[in-house]
């Protein structure tokens, strides 16, 4: 008795102090004081034992039961249940409509006419008797390619590889040309607008693009319903509208589409397609590539089929047909604020979207039910006490797929607000298995870093970050990579280019912006087809959901740390770091192009190419090219150097708020220096937009003209610079060095503001 009453003593005791004294050894979060700090954490750890992986398997089962693409009764019905789902959490919630071009096919056709045995391609995926929802054939969104402009030609047939400009540079070298012709080009390498886009500039009349099996079919691993691959019929739909020109409605470019906006008319939009386009399967493929004669395609060229792969142009000739139905549809965003307390009007915002091209339930369901979850969790906080001091809105867009348009024309609609009220938007998308991600605004990098130190991965029991981490230093592209990823503190974050929701609030509002997810571990080849629904994630993907669960811890806290820091955790010395890489980088390819430029020329004079050319081989030597003049890189120079100072001055100043616990950064007002700090990312916006592209507004981070989905960092000097336009790279060198010595200035002050609110 007297042993047991000893160590309920010493039970006691450990209890005690594991309650008043352990959080004291945590580090302090940035932006907090000891003493929030320490509450913040009590209330982190109490959300991140809510979410339940049992919770988001229901959520996926009933969000892709049905397919709902924009415009069908279950894309509405979804985000009426996201509605009374949120309401149900206690928010604040309401739908926002918009009326948007959304076409859909009423004609498809792709024969082979000329060149072999009459085809004609089945454009149709087949159901899977042990798929439960890939016979849903009369509510299925057809094989198409959206904003795909309306045709009908027939033409010779031309292989063009992954149908980007250096696919063509080869063609030329092999005297091949499509003007007139339709090309067929294989997904990868590219966003898939970018392949008809670049086939209109070289005179090509239409454009199909296929699934080879070496990207995501059996080459890759077994294909469906064996294993996750995809099938020989597997089609990837998709839009092809020009984004890198404008995202969202193609009618109301720069402004929300509702009901009495001001239109254009269908001949005046830039952005869709010049020429007919639509995917097809590697088995609809595989007979069309057979009938292409002419010259053996390159090595690098040639994909899984098995035959042998030739550029032609013919004798293959193809009749291509689309037709659609251009109408307007009506779409439904889905909107749950938690009210803040003593910063309401500085908003944090979370978002994912609800639409899918088929049933989705990897893309977007998986990301979606993270989301819900973090949104029944921050319900169940405030039920016990927990008050926000900046609010919350959630967000659940619709109309992502066809081009991002939900959240665009919200964000369009609400630009104002936004640029007034918006701290930072963070977005997730597909999230299965594996190692964290993010990219973003470089200004949250050692923010989101700090974050994911803190949540644990399932598999491995380490921090998110520690394997992320890892696998960096395990899998580097070379060896200064290992390096920088043992002796860096933080985790570089990729650039944002596009390809979701974070497009409209960073790259045309200015607002910092986060895209978080998990993944690496589970491959797959259902993206965008009839298969990617709940069987095939259930069996092949995040199965017992936990990453789901740790996608929901890692945003969840975030966003929980974003909306009760005293100060916002916006950090600089990162931010200067990366902007003197990409300007190094921008002086590498300066330099890499007049030493080839001025190699290729040289081997022209010196007839390497002529004796090097297999006479039985049509070949023709690249054309000469003058020689890149020296560009001045020195006002880019001395913008980075001047955001290197302003940093190291925020930095002196915010070590002085936070010594001695943080002290003053509890008693001070930090409102005037709050908002210097929401306004830092709209420095690196300019109101006349990039070079030709007025829409977007960041000089830091767009998506590519000819990339699409990756992005190009200060773009208004890269794309030129990639382009070979000298003049138009010196005009941009200094138009970019501005905007970043505006971004020191403003760094600058707020170190001022900050060294004035707590006391110098």
């Amino acid at each position: 008795m007297r042993r047991v009453l000893i160590l309920a003593v010493v039970a006691a005791a450990v209890l005690f102090l594991a309650n008043h004294f352990t959080t004291a050894d945590e580090p302090v979060l940035a932006g907090f004081s000891a003493d929030s700090s320490r509450a913040e954490r009590q209330w982190e750890e109490k959300f991140k034992a809510i979410p339940s992986p049992q919770l988001m398997r229901d959520y996926m089962q009933r969000l892709s039961a049905r397919p709902h693409n924009v415009g069908t009764p279950y894309d509405k019905d979804n985000a009426e249940w996201l509605l009374a789902k949120l309401k149900e959490f206690g928010l604040d919630a309401h739908i926002e409509t918009f009326e948007i071009l959304f076409p859909t096919p009423k004609e498809r056709a792709v024969e082979l006419v000329e060149g072999g045995p009459r085809f004609i391609a089945k454009l149709q995926e087949p159901a899977v008797a042990q798929d439960p929802t890939s016979n849903q054939q009369s509510e299925q969104l057809p094989t198409y390619n959206a904003y795909s402009i309306d045709g009908d030609v027939t033409a010779p047939l031309v292989f063009v590889n992954y149908g980007i400009p250096e696919d063509y540079e080869q063609l030329a070298r092999l005297g091949v040309s499509v003007k007139g012709a339709i090309v067929i080009a294989k997904y990868g390498h590219s966003w898939r607008g970018i392949k008809p886009k670049v086939a209109a500039e070289h005179g090509a009349v239409g454009c199909l693009i296929y699934s080879d099996p070496n990207e995501d079919g059996f080459k890759a691993g077994e294909t469906f319903p064996a294993g996750p691959y995809r099938p020989r019929d597997g089609v990837q739909r998709g839009s092809v509208a020009d984004d890198p020109i404008y995202p969202g409605d193609p009618l109301t470019p720069g402004v929300g589409a509702t009901k009495d906006a001001k239109r254009l008319d269908l001949k005046d939009v830039a952005v869709l397609t010049k020429i007919p386009v639509l995917p097809i399967s590697y088995g609809d493929a595989e007979p069309l590539l057979a009938a292409i004669s002419g010259q053996i395609a390159p090595r690098a060229w040639r994909g899984g089929l098995g035959l042998t792969y030739h550029v032609g142009p013919g004798p293959a000739k193809v009749h291509l047909k689309v037709k659609s139905d251009w109408g307007l549809k009506t779409i439904y965003d889905v909107i749950g604020k938690i009210p803040g307390t003593t910063a309401a009007g500085e908003w944090i915002i979370r978002g994912n979207h609800h639409d899918a091209w088929v049933n989705g339930a990897e893309d977007p369901i998986s990301g979606l039910i993270a989301v819900m979850e973090e949104a029944r969790a921050m319900g169940e906080l405030v039920k016990q006490g927990w008050k926000p001091k900046r609010t919350i809105i959630f967000c659940a867009w619709d109309a992502e797929e066809p081009g991002l348009i939900g959240s665009t024309e919200w964000a369009e609609q609400h630009a104002d607000e936004l640029k007034q009220h918006a701290v930072v938007y963070i977005n997730s998308d597909v999230s299965t298995r594996g190692y964290f991600g993010a990219e973003g605004s470089h200004t949250l990098e050692k923010f989101i870093n700090d974050v994911a130190r803190d949540v644990q991965d399932p598999e491995t029991k380490l921090s998110v970050w520690k394997r992320a981490q890892l696998r960096q230093i395990g899998r580097p592209d070379d060896i200064s990579e290992r390096q920088e990823a043992r002796s860096r503190s933080d985790l570089r974050i990729g650039a944002l280019g596009s390809g979701s929701d974070y497009g409209a609030f960073l790259q045309h509002d200015g607002v910092a912006a986060l895209n978080l997810g998990f993944g690496g571990e589970d491959g797959g080849g259902i993206y965008h087809s009839i298969y990617d629904d709940f069987y095939w994630y259930t069996h092949f993907a995040d199965t017992d959901f936990v990453y789901g669960r740790a996608l929901a811890q890692t945003a969840g806290t975030a966003v929980m740390r974003l909306a009760n820091a005293d100060l916002l955790p916006f950090e600089y010395t990162n931010f200067a770091d990366t902007m003197q890489t990409y300007v190094k980088e921008l002086k590498t390819l300066a330099q890499k192009s007049r030493e080839e430029i001025s190699e290729r020329n040289r081997e022209l004079d010196e007839g390497v190419f002529a004796a090097m050319t297999d006479p039985r081989v049509k070949s023709v030597p690249p054309p000469r090219e003058a020689v890149p003049p020296f560009l001045n890189f020195a006002p880019l120079d001395n913008a980075t150097d001047a955001l290197n100072r302003a940093a190291a001055e925020y930095r002196k100043a915010l070590d002085k708020a936070v010594a001695n616990g943080g002290a003053a950064l509890a008693k001070a007002s930090l409102t005037e220096v709050n908002a210097a700090l929401m306004a830092s990312e709209h420095q690196l916006t300019l109101e006349q937009g990039l070079p030709g592209r007025p829409w977007f507004k960041h000089f830091v981070d767009a998506p590519g003209q000819y990339t699409g989905y990756e992005a190009k960092t200060l773009p208004a000097v890269r794309e030129p610079l990639e382009q070979k336009q000298w003049k138009d790279v010196d005009a941009q060198i200094v138009v970019t060095a501005r905007v970043l010595e505006a971004e020191a200035a403003h760094i600058t002050s707020v170190a001022q503001k900050l060294d004035a609110a707590v006391g110098k």
